[in-house]
């Protein structure tokens, strides 16, 4: 997805918040640039985030010394060059952002540098009461240990269509059976308007975005026992009410979607709702963007009758290949508290990352002029899930089962019970 347009006011706030960032960095950095002539190299998923890291790269370079190259790619190949990468100790990669649910993986291989003491001897100056307990858990924590560190944090909201819930005489759905039923009724395939949208696609988009389902529906991945569940009876009625809304709510091909066709489909003006990440919230009302401009809105994604509120909470932690060099694991370090230091990432958003995360962030008034959906990110923070999707080391390979059963039922090959029943003889071989 493309970055937000910025606008002279803000082109004026940001050049101000430029001269900000270089006081902040002349105290905290010696004036010979301790980094020169030092080059990381940055491993990025093509999120909103990594146009905008590329972007602001020079900025550290004036302060410190230190070139970040950023290499921009999609979520597989991110996935597949880094571990090859740490597999054959390489180090072609300094920095790594590292998808929430690697947490695991990444420590128990031991792929990136034990942040731990670090975070704690640096405490002060990261500023840790700014951040959300749920986020320095999940974005960086496994077993008390910061695999990474957090920089990007993404809540799970329901975008909606406020022109066709008020033409309908509709609320927007305060509970899952509500949005179920209400995706029904705004379907009307003869106007090419369909009342939901979600991945389909086989593999991690179509297992991801069902298991945000899943949880909201009282299911979940793991037991009590920390051992897979995925044929419980809160599992297969989830899949099968997935099931329901693809073939009665649905657009066609939905089945075929990752994140990008969602996201597209729901800009485009295809559906009228949309379970998704809060990265992509500032584009639904962007006219440059988006055909829906003006008419979308944000809340928070809806459970089922009876489960407290708890929502999704994803997004990307900033890791350090074990593999780097003593110099440039110390650049690295310097960059991730460079990027999440309140002015830096604070215009890191207003270029168009989407990444809130700081306490701060919710309430300052630039942002929340420009993103009037912060309040319910913050609701979203203060009651937040981040393990509904397991972190455990065998997480990508979980991902990989639930996604071909998922794909399957949808397809049509596989009743909810018989996929997750081959699913469960799968994933407890992992264990």
């Amino acid at each position: 997805m493309t970055r937000l347009l910025r606008t002279g006011r803000y082109a004026s706030l940001l050049a101000t918040t430029a001269a900000l960032i270089g006081l902040t960095l002349s105290a905290s950095y010696a004036a010979d640039k301790p980094f020169a002539g030092v080059t990381l190299t940055l491993a990025s998923q093509n999120d909103q985030f990594g146009a905008v890291l590329a972007k602001m790269a020079p900025e550290f370079k004036d302060a410190t010394g230190a070139d970040v190259k950023v290499e921009i790619m999609d979520y597989g190949s991110l996935q597949t060059k880094t571990t090859a990468d740490f597999v054959g100790h390489t180090a072609a990669y300094d920095l790594i952002t590292m998808d929430i649910v690697w947490a695991g993986s990444f420590y128990d291989n031991k792929y990136s540098m034990d942040l731990t003491d670090w975070v704690k001897r640096d405490s002060k100056e990261l500023d840790l009461d700014n951040y959300y307990p749920v986020i320095l858990k999940s974005l960086g924590q496994w077993q008390d240990h910061y695999v990474a560190f957090p920089f990007a944090a993404y809540a799970n909201v329901l975008a909606y269509r406020k022109d066709l819930f008020k033409a309908a005489g509709l609320e927007v759905p305060a509970t899952s059976e509500d949005f179920v039923a209400d995706a029904i009724k705004l379907t009307d395939p003869s106007k090419k308007q369909y009342g939901f949208v979600a991945n389909g696609q086989l593999g991690a988009p179509s297992a991801q975005d069902w298991m945000q389902y899943n949880s909201q529906l009282g299911g979940s991945i793991l037991g009590k026992d920390g051992k897979p569940a995925l044929n419980s009876d809160a599992n297969i009625h989830s899949l099968e009410v997935y099931k329901e809304l693809f073939d009665k709510a649905a657009p066609p091909g939905a089945i075929q979607y990752d994140w990008g066709g969602r996201e597209e489909s729901f800009r485009q003006g295809l559906a009228a709702m949309m379970q998704t990440w809060s990265v992509g919230a500032p584009a639904y009302n962007d006219p440059t963007q988006s055909k829906i401009a003006g008419n979308a809105g944000i809340t928070v994604s809806p459970v089922a009758k009876g489960l407290p509120a708890s929502y999704g909470v994803g997004g990307w932690g900033m890791a350090i290949n074990n593999d780097a060099s003593e110099q440039h694991k110390e650049a690295a370090w310097a960059f991730i508290k460079w990027l999440d230091s309140k002015p830096v990432h604070k215009e890191f958003n207003l270029n168009g990352a989407g990444s809130f995360m700081l306490r701060s962030e919710m309430t300052d008034p630039d942002l929340t002029a420009k993103f009037d959906f912060l309040p319910v990110i913050a609701k979203v923070y203060e009651n937040g899930d981040g393990d509904y999707r397991p972190r455990i080391p065998q997480y990508p390979d979980i991902q990989d089962i639930v996604g071909k059963a998922v794909n399957g039922v949808l397809a049509g090959t596989l009743t909810p019970k018989a996929a997750l029943d081959q699913a469960q003889a799968d994933a407890v071989k992992l264990f």
